[in-house]
C-alpha cells in the first residue's frame, strides 16, 4: 500500500486560497443581507448619551473587543464587557444611557444568553450581531444585524473563522458609517492616537510651539548688546525684533558671526540697524510637518509663529519638532 504523498508548498497555497475565498464569500453574504436594520443601528448609536457596551464570549468576544476599540478610537465612547465577567459584577458597567451591542454567531452562547433578560429589564437598547435571526439573541435584540454564514473556513466546519471575519467586517462597517455621520476628521483621529505615527503627522504647530514671556524678543531701539543677552537667555540662536509691538525682524547667531567678521562692531548700536527684516513665520494652525518643510527649504532652525489673526504668538524650533517625532 503506497503512502499518501507529502503536501507540497503549492498545496499549502491552494488551501490558503480556499480559506480566503470562503471568508471573502462570507463578507459578500453579509453585504448582500444588509437591510433597514443597519441604518436603525447607526441611528441608535448616534443618539446614545452614554457608551456603546460591546459584549461577547470566546472568539466572538475577541471580535467584540476589537469593535469596541474601533468605536472608541473614532469618537464613540465604547467599552468591551466580557460576557462571563458580566454575570459576576461587570453588568454594573451598563447604565440606562448606554446601548449594548452583543455578538454571538449561534445566538445561544450560554453566557451571552444569560445577560439578555437583565439588559431588557434595564431598558437599554440592544443590537445583536448573530448568524441566527430566530435565536435567543435574535429574539431579544431590538435590532438584528444578520451574519448569514453557514460554512466556516475550518475544514471540519467547527472553528469560528469565516463567521468571525464577517462579524468583524460588519462591525467595521458600522463604526465607519457612524464616524462619517459624526464628521470625524483626521485631526480627531490624531487626538485619540497621540503616540501613533498618524498622530505625529497631524500635530499642529500650536502643539509644539514655545510661547509666553520667556520668548527672546527685544524692541527695535534696543542695543545690539541687549539683543545678544536676550538671545543667550533664550537659547534658540535667535532674537525677534519688535517695532510698535509687531515683529519687524530678527537677529540670529549667524548674523552675529557675520558682523564680527567685519571688525566693525558697535555693541551700542540699535539692533534695527543690523536685524534681518521679514523673518520667516508660520501660523499656529499649520501642520508641524509644514514647519519642517519651511525650515529645510530656507536652511533655518527657527520659525516665528503667529496666531490666526496674524499676531506674533510664539516660536518653534527644529529640535522641538524632531523630539516630537515629526518628519
Amino acid at each position: 500500500m503506497s503512502k499518501p504523498s507529502k503536501p507540497t508548498q503549492e498545496d499549502w497555497l491552494l488551501e490558503a486560497r480556499r480559506v480566503l475565498a470562503i471568508e471573502h464569500e462570507a463578507i459578500q453574504a453579509v453585504s448582500q443581507s444588509l437591510s433597514d436594520e443597519f441604518p436603525r443601528a447607526v441611528d441608535c448609536i448616534l443618539s446614545l448619551k452614554g457608551r456603546l457596551v460591546v459584549v461577547g464570549m470566546g472568539k466572538s468576544g475577541i471580535i467584540a473587543k476589537k469593535i469596541a476599540a474601533t468605536f472608541a478610537s473614532t469618537g464613540t465612547p465604547a467599552q468591551f464587557v466580557h460576557a462571563a465577567e458580566a454575570t459576576h459584577g461587570d453588568l454594573g458597567m451598563i447604565t440606562k444611557s448606554d446601548v449594548v451591542l452583543a455578538l454571538s454567531h449561534s445566538g445561544e452562547t450560554h453566557e451571552v444568553r444569560g445577560l439578555l433578560p437583565t439588559i431588557k429589564r434595564l431598558g437599554v437598547p440592544l443590537i445583536g450581531i448573530t448568524g441566527k435571526r430566530h435565536s435567543s439573541l435574535g429574539q431579544y435584540a431590538d435590532i438584528v444585524l444578520h451574519v448569514p454564514v453557514e460554512k466556516e473556513a475550518c475544514p471540519m466546519n467547527l472553528a469560528p473563522t469565516a463567521s468571525t471575519t464577517a462579524a468583524l467586517a460588519l462591525g467595521d462597517a458600522l463604526a465607519v458609517v457612524v464616524l462619517g455621520q459624526r464628521g470625524f476628521k483626521p485631526e480627531d483621529f490624531a487626538r485619540f492616537h497621540p503616540a501613533g505615527s498618524l498622530g505625529r503627522k497631524l500635530m499642529r504647530v500650536s502643539d509644539l510651539m514655545r510661547r509666553g514671556k520667556k520668548l527672546p524678543l527685544v524692541n527695535s531701539d534696543a542695543s545690539l548688546r541687549e539683543a545678544i543677552v536676550t538671545m543667550s537667555h533664550g537659547r534658540l540662536g535667535i532674537a525677534g525684533v519688535l517695532e510698535d509691538g509687531k515683529l519687524a525682524g530678527c537677529v540670529t547667531d549667524g548674523d552675529l558671526r557675520r558682523i564680527l567678521e567685519t571688525d566693525q562692531v558697535d555693541m551700542d548700536a540699535e539692533v534695527k540697524q543690523t536685524m534681518h527684516p521679514e523673518p520667516h513665520m508660520i501660523s499656529e494652525d499649520h501642520l508641524a510637518s509644514e514647519a519642517i518643510r519651511i525650515m529645510e527649504e530656507n536652511k533655518i532652525t527657527v520659525l516665528f509663529v503667529t496666531d490666526t489673526s496674524g499676531e506674533l504668538d510664539g516660536i518653534i524650533h527644529m529640535h522641538d519638532l524632531l523630539q516630537a517625532g515629526v518628519s
